[in-house]
């Protein structure tokens, strides 16, 4: 049974493991647009309070809402170009207004998807856990460089040093500790790392003491929502896609916590997320899908609580009002996030892996589907200029690996193997869910 303090800690786990990627998207959106401090400021505050809403409306249960499942939300990197684009070409006010009605389509349209999951089978949603965990695998390798690609000091001796001791402290953890300190061991090892970076003199408090100490989240602080038909369907696009990548993150967080993931989860599920989505254009923050970063801490720690899930909803929503705590976080250097990240992300793959143990490999048109889903995710992922040439529309589905490579496995079952037992058994069972 875990003790209020040891959910909290766990809780705190979860926050770090997302926190990079929650943090990144306000920056980079913010910077694109050329808000002031005071402004960027709020948009950090106002994702972070947002995600934790979020957080929650998906761990509760209720008829129509939440999963029920041990998922954490943060905002969707498929929405930066988007945002981008239409605050340049319009206002904010434009782009919340498109996130607003963006998130209404979601709720609506959740038991209308829902009806395709019968087009999930074993040899699909193993295949799509697989691709979710090697895709995020650059990212992971990106932060032990040190996190700016186009950094003069990308890669440097320091940055490598500090992943690796990052990378030993978390396995030297998971190897000889037991119970509540072995499941804290991402935590433990983003802690050491940050202070052996302290002595390196590559940690910055700079951050720290320029945030304020109290913040409160206003509606509408970048204006009245307005309307544009091109944005919303820009938007929704968008957010079609973040439903197909946040199908597979709930398949692999039911593996990760041994339950068979039911249709009407999935469907209250994305309900949730079109909910949080709504309140992101409200709040000025963001469009929110289900964080596959986590995942990784729930194969490794093995605690399945959704306790953990609802605590690290109450951090974000805290941290949110109170940007100096906030601030604290962002001092964890990227390499010590990356070191971190690469057993994390790696635990994804596996589980991927294990799902498509259950597959029979005999049959050729499993191993079709699999080689071929497989490379597609993981190209589009590594690869994704080669779409440049392509419309917008389309270079936005595209250079999402984890669409891609769905896309690819469901046509490929439905093309070689519709007849399969394996298919016909687990579409009984979403049928009848």
């Amino acid at each position: 049974m875990l003790t209020k303090q040891k959910v909290v800690a766990l809780g705190f786990q979860h926050v770090l493991a997302m926190y990079a990627g929650a943090v990144i998207v306000p920056l980079i959106v913010g910077g694109a647009l050329n808000l002031t401090a005071a402004q960027m400021a709020y948009l950090i505050a106002a994702d972070l309070f947002t995600c934790g809403i979020a957080t929650i409306l998906q761990v509760w249960g209720g008829k129509y809402f939440g999963s029920r499942l041990p998922v954490v939300l943060g905002c969707t990197f498929t929405a930066v170009g988007p945002i981008i684009a239409i605050g340049m070409a319009s206002n904010l006010a434009t782009v919340y207004g498109a996130i607003i009605i963006s998130g209404i389509f979601v709720v609506l349209a959740a038991p209308l998807y829902g009806k395709i999951l019968r087009f999930f089978p074993t040899v699909v949603t193993g295949s799509v856990v697989t691709i979710i965990g090697l895709s995020l695998i650059p990212v992971a390798m990106t932060n032990v460089g040190g996190g700016d690609t186009s950094s003069p000091d990308f890669g440097a001796p320091s940055n490598l040093l500090l992943a690796l001791i990052t990378l030993i402290i978390i396995l030297v953890v998971n190897r000889i500790a037991k119970g509540f300190m072995r499941s804290i061991s991402v935590l433990i090892g983003l802690a050491a790392g940050t202070i052996i970076a302290y002595f390196m003199g590559v940690v910055n408090f700079a951050g720290v003491s320029e945030a304020s100490w109290f913040n409160i989240v206003q509606p509408f602080y970048f204006g009245t929502p307005q309307i544009s038909l091109v944005a919303i369907i820009t938007m929704i696009l968008v957010n079609i896609v973040s439903m197909v990548e946040s199908t597979g993150v709930y398949f692999a967080v039911g593996k990760a916590t041994d339950q068979k993931v039911e249709q009407k989860q999935i469907v209250n599920g994305l309900r949730s997320e079109g909910v949080a989505i709504t309140l992101g254009g409200i709040f000025n923050a963001f469009p929110y899908t289900a964080f596959s970063q986590n995942v990784g801490l729930i194969t490794l720690t093995r605690v399945k609580s959704r306790d953990v899930i609802f605590a690290a909803g109450g951090i974000m929503v805290i941290l949110g009002l109170l940007p100096k705590l906030a601030a604290i976080t962002t001092v964890i250097p990227s390499a010590v996030l990356g070191g971190a990240m690469i057993v994390m992300f790696g635990s994804v793959a596996v589980s991927g892996l294990s799902i498509l143990s259950e597959v029979n490999l005999r049959k050729e048109n499993n191993l079709l589907i699999i080689a071929c889903s497989i490379a597609v995710g993981l190209g589009s992922a590594t690869v994704p200029q080669m779409f440049d040439a392509l419309p917008d529309f389309a270079k936005m589905m595209l250079q999402n690996g984890i669409v891609t490579g769905s896309l690819t496995a469901i046509l490929l079952n439905l093309l070689l193997s519709s007849k399969s037992k394996d298919s016909q058994g687990e579409a009984e069972v979403l049928k009848s869910a």
